[in-house]
This record gives structure tokens, sequence and C-alpha cells, in this order.
């Protein structure tokens, strides 16, 4: 393993040496619901894009599980789309789309604090390591590569014990999303306040709170939703083309995780018929932070022109997964109003269907919960993974 681990870290990329320029077209360019135009100012496009966190391989960090790997070059790629996509989450979370990247420049203090929760150490909450981990209960062994559908597993596992920016995330089942259990969990009361989670999104203030039937004010909780998409299945699909490149063009879009079997991308948005992504396949050193809690970001931002690939290249035996996120209920209200507006009603074939009301042949929907755990890093990921096989045993008994 190590040998094989040490034969990827020594084929670094350098994005210069083949990356081509973008060409001069009066075709918009669109990233992460962004619209921008190349004749007019190519220099806003390129800060758009290096003001997204970029996650690469890395090396020397310590041992995942205190024994195990020490890099991830080779398998860690779609487990680092992963982190970018949910980055650009928090960043939309705490920053605002809005915010911008620039070289020296100092930055919040939110900024690091979101920084910080992906660095190579155990006790961050989205970093290799804990990934890595959570992936053995989706039936991953540490060091294998990751497809997308179970990247989307764990960082909803993962995000129940993030109370700082407390997502609620969401994975579609059986291509369908669901807007009932989708306000259900965004609205969801405490854990602690013993009422029921399904008339908890009825009772809301008109400051955008509800106040449950036990008295407790709870907000929405910021929505972090995935779906996962089928685009063909030897081949793309053309009749699907224009409904993907329109997710792209959503002010709440964070871009898609795919590629081709064993290589990951995170695509950011599109140009005519080409797909723009970030690219995690360099290997980079283990950054920490710095005593006063800031980090050296220079290498977490692509500071070089994005690479680009034409759609029909997709492979679709590796299923795409799309990533939307919705601070407030307007903005998932405005979500679903697009997606029939521009993906459902334009479609014969469609990616996934939009459905009101939970399908009453699909077992009962119970927003997750935070399990009571106390310990950290390897031990917590165990102690999870048997929370969750208890709370599989308990909804088999009380069906």
């Amino acid at each position: 393993m190590e040998s094989v681990l040490s034969r990827y870290e020594n084929q670094i990329t350098i994005l210069s040496e083949y990356l081509e320029e973008f060409p001069d077209t009066d075709e918009p360019v669109w990233i992460l619901g962004r619209r921008h135009q190349l004749n007019e100012d190519k220099s806003k496009l390129l800060l758009d894009v290096s003001a997204r966190l970029w996650f690469t391989y890395r090396r020397k960090f310590s041992p995942i599980g205190g024994t195990g790997p020490s890099s991830d070059a080779g398998w860690g790629c779609m487990l680092r789309c992963g982190q970018m996509m949910l980055a650009q989450a928090l960043i939309c979370r705490h920053l605002g789309r809005d915010w911008q990247w620039e070289k020296h420049k100092e930055q919040p203090e939110e900024y690091h604090r979101i920084l910080r929760c992906f660095l190579d150490r155990k006790d961050c909450c989205y970093s290799i390591h804990q990934m890595a981990q959570m992936g053995v209960g989706e039936g991953k062994s540490i060091g294998e590569w990751f497809g997308p559908n179970t990247v989307a597993q764990v960082l909803k596992k993962l995000a129940l014990f993030d109370e700082w920016n407390s997502l609620a995330v969401y994975v579609s089942m059986d291509n369908t999303v669901v807007i009932e259990d989708i306000k259900k969990m965004c609205w969801s009361p405490p854990q602690s306040s013993g009422t029921a989670h399904s008339s908890a999104h009825l009772h809301r203030s008109a400051l955008g709170r509800n106040r449950n039937t036990a008295g407790l004010c709870t907000g929405w909780k910021p929505l972090l939703l995935i779906i996962p998409l089928r685009l063909g299945i030897n081949h793309i699909n053309p009749v699907y083309i224009d409904a993907f490149k329109e997710c792209f063009k959503m002010p709440q879009s964070l871009g898609a995780l795919g590629g081709k079997p064993n290589n990951a991308y995170y695509f950011i948005g599109f140009l005519g018929n080409e797909l723009i992504y970030l690219d995690p396949h360099t290997t980079q050193s283990f950054v920490d932070s710095e005593e006063n809690g800031t980090v050296d970001d220079q290498s977490f931002h692509c500071q070089q022109a994005p690479h680009r690939m034409k759609i029909m290249n997709l492979d679709p035996s590796v299923a795409l997964v799309g990533g939307f996120f919705c601070k407030e209920e307007c903005d998932f209200d405005n979500w679903c109003s697009l997606v029939q507006k521009e993906i459902l009603k334009q479609q014969s074939l469609r990616m996934f269907e939009l459905v009101q009301k939970h399908p009453p042949h699909w077992p009962p929907f119970i927003p997750p919960t935070k399990p009571e755990v106390t310990t950290t890093g390897a031990e917590l990921i165990e102690s999870t993974d048997k929370l969750f096989e208890l709370e599989e045993e308990f909804e088999i008994l009380s069906v």
C-alpha cells in the first residue's frame, strides 16, 4: 500500500502545464449560479473560481486510525470533491455566495473556522480521517475509493455532530425529492423537546421561527440537499444535458460530484457543452492551523484557469451527485419552483422527481438526530456506527 501511495505522491500535476485558457466567446459561463461574460471581464470569472475552496490529495498527515495511511493520494479524490461541495455550502452559510477570496488579504474568522473543519486531523469534523473512518460503516475500507453516493451518506452522518454549522443534510432516495420530508427535517424541534416532528413546521411565527407545542422556538436549519443523478446507462443520454446545465444556473447550486471510475472531479459550472471543474488530483503537503487559529490558505485555492471537459465525455457508470444549499425556507421554495419550471416541465425523461407528499409505500420519514456520543476521532466513528445499527434495529421492531 505504501509503495502505491508513494508512486501517486510523485505524480504531482502542475495545472498550468496543460490547461487551455478560456476561449473568446459571446456565450455566458455559469459558475455555481453566477453568470459571467468572457468577452467583458474574464478576470471576474477567474476570481470567482479561485474563491472556491480547493481540496486535493495531501501527504504527511497523521496516520488515519493511528496505523493507516498518511496520504490519500490515489484513493481520496471523491472524498476531496465531497469536501469541496460541503465547503461551498458553509461559505454560503456564513459568508454568502458573493464572498471573494484574494491572495494575502486578511479574511474573517468565519472563513478560517470553515477551513479548520477540513484540515487533515482526526479532531476536525470533516477531515479525511473522519470521512474515511465513517465510510467503514458504509462498507468501504480505509484507503478504498469512494463513489459519490457513499460520500453523500458519510457527510450526512458527520453533519449530525457539527453543531456550529447546524446543517440539515437530505440525500434523496429512489431518484425522488420529497418536499414534505425536507420541511419536516429543517423545521424539526430540538432533540430535547420531546414533541412530534410531524407538526413542528406548522407552528411558525412571523419572524421566520416556529414555536412547537412545548413552547420552544426553533428556526429553519440550513439545508444541504444532495441528489444522486443518472444521465444514462452506457453513455450520456443527450436528453438530460439541458436539464443538467440548468442545475448550475440555480442560485442554490453547489455543483456536482462525478467523473470516471477511480477518478473524481468537482463540477462547478459550464460553458456551452463543456463542464468546468476543479481537479483534486494534485498531491500537496499537510497544512495545519497556526497558534492563533488562522490557516496558511494559499494551497487551498486553485489560482489557475480551471479544467473543462465535454459533457458527453462523462462516464455514466459513475453516478453524478448534485448539490444545492438553501439557507432559508424561501430559498428552498424558490428552488422547488425553478425545478418545476426549468427541469421537470421541459423533460419527458427526468433526472429526478420532485413530489409534495411522502410516498405512502415508503417507510415513515424520521429526521435524523445526533446520537449521544462523547468520544472523538476513531472512537466517535465506531460508537456512531453502533448507534446507527441500534436505530435501524429499533425502526424494524417498531414497524
